[in-house]
């Protein structure tokens, strides 16, 4: 385990109820909302992203056909 689960843990563990347990994990998942945010911001960015080119790859099949011979 390494240290950044460690702390996680030692963390979580000092709650003294269900309340605290609960305020302690919805600050970390906070943290990691806004990382992902700012991964996403950083991408949508770094590829000139719009609106058509995501309904453009949600609409496209981009696995290989399969035979249907059986």
């Amino acid at each position: 385990m390494n240290a950044a689960k460690l702390f996680v843990l030692l963390t979580i563990s000092t709650a003294r109820s269900e309340q605290e347990r609960d305020e302690i994990t919805s600050l970390y998942l906070d943290h990691i909302q806004h990382k992902l945010d700012a991964a996403t911001d950083k991408w949508w960015v770094e590829n000139e992203m719009t609106n058509e080119k995501i309904e453009n790859m949600l609409n496209s099949h981009y696995r290989t056909p399969t035979t249907t011979n059986l």
